[in-house]
């Protein structure tokens, strides 16, 4: 199910180069044309994960490049938190919404211009009950602080805000899912700190997974219960999938959506603990990679130095100065094609897989039974069945990360 978008930033993309990334002009111009992506961060969420950073922001500037003041609650959060986490500056900016033929635009939302706020001071306490633009009346009348439109459309790779972000110390957005990895280029482009919302199927692009592989990027402070919950408009007209919207708060839940950021934080540091022995039967080997398989988190075991396959789950529990992070999956192992005969196993790309020597246990029951339980935040790919007329079977695997301890 595509996301789109985070806060309040629909029409984003670098149309004139592309980045690091090599997203090109064409991709993103076809991620901009994705409708129904305005999901609002709920503030509650904003104050979990921002409190374990509060002593990093002092005197900092932070920047929201994907945030109408008017209704980003990450705006609100460090407006009405101002002076508490001592910022020297806050700024934010949104995109324009046209309106198109005189009336709101296909997604039924007014529309806006693109503006920028900058703010430098903020009163110590704030009355309660206050809804964006009231935010925003209070804090224009105070020396400094300025809102004012953009004159381009306030595209977050645009010269405007790449000038502010240039400004910048720290950024904490949620940016378009979409364009997630032409956003994250642009933040190591300009090496900035941040903290960020997205889809955690990114952990398993290459360029992604290479920026964690390098302790470049890690992921966050999880959502209470791992649930993120994000308020869409009312305007929107959407089939969600049952129990992901609920109609009467105007939420919509997402389980596979988490932080990204390069700010260090104590919980990533604490050691995964480690009950399990090794044993030969309980943790077989890859037909394609010299590595065992280890089918949860909780099972890693305390006295294996080799390389094991893990759940990308684990990357919720990575403390680097524990495990080495070795590779993925996607890029370690051999095609089975070389390995094995074909009918054999089930092509779909480099995975990792299992030689079974029992048909019975290549069904349907037993992948379930086995990955599904422990892989449910990777559900991006369908159960695969090896063929039962061979005599040898292999069974691919969801998505795994090579790991090793660190002695």
């Amino acid at each position: 199910m595509p996301i789109g978008n985070g806060v309040s930033h629909r029409k984003c993309g670098n149309e004139t180069k592309r980045g690091v990334f090599g997203m090109s002009s064409e991709t993103l111009e076809q991620a901009k044309r994705n409708r129904a992506d305005e999901f609002y961060t709920q503030l509650s969420d904003i104050e979990a994960a921002l409190r374990h950073f509060s002593a990093q922001l002092r005197g900092k500037t932070v920047y929201c490049s994907c945030d109408d003041p008017l209704e980003s609650n990450f705006f609100r959060y460090f407006a009405l938190n101002f002076h508490a986490l001592g910022l020297k500056k806050l700024i934010a900016t949104c995109c324009r919404r046209p309106l198109a033929a005189g009336r709101p635009d296909a997604d039924g939302l007014p529309a806006r211009p693109a503006r920028q706020i900058e703010i430098t001071s903020a009163p110590e306490r704030w009355p309660g009950g206050l809804d964006g633009a009231a935010l925003v009346r209070l804090l224009l009348p105070r020396p400094g602080n300025t809102l004012a439109r953009l004159a381009g459309d306030g595209d977050f790779c645009g010269a405007e805000c790449a000038a502010l972000l240039q400004t910048a110390d720290v950024v904490v957005t949620n940016p378009p899912f979409s364009l997630f990895r032409a956003y994250i280029s642009l933040l190591m482009e300009h090496d900035k700190k941040f903290l960020v919302i997205g889809s955690k199927n990114a952990l398993t692009y290459r360029e992604i997974f290479a920026l964690i592989q390098s302790d470049r990027l890690w992921l966050g402070p999880p959502f209470p219960q791992g649930n993120a919950y994000f308020r869409v408009p009312p305007a929107y007209a959407r089939a969600w999938a049952p129990g992901v919207y609920d109609a009467r708060t105007g939420l919509v839940k997402f389980r596979n959506v988490g932080w990204f950021t390069n700010l260090d934080y104590a919980a990533r540091h604490e050691e995964l603990p480690l009950t399990k022995r090794y044993t030969p039967g309980e943790y077989p080997r890859y037909a394609n990679y010299d590595a065992i398989e280890v089918s949860r988190v909780a099972d890693i075991p305390m006295d294996y130095d080799g390389e094991m396959g893990v759940p990308i789950t684990f990357l919720e529990r990575y403390d680097p100065g524990q495990f080495e992070i070795i590779g993925s999956s996607r890029w370690l192992g051999q095609p089975m094609s070389r390995l094995a005969p074909r009918g054999s196993y089930t092509p779909g790309g480099v995975r990792f897989y299992l030689p079974l020597d029992k048909p019975e246990q290549t069904g349907d029951n037993f992948n379930r039974q086995t990955d599904r339980q422990t892989d449910r935040q990777t559900d991006r790919q369908t159960d695969r069945q090896t063929d039962r007329q061979t005599d040898r079977h292999y069974r691919c695997l969801y998505d795994r990360i090579v790991i090793r301890r660190r002695r």
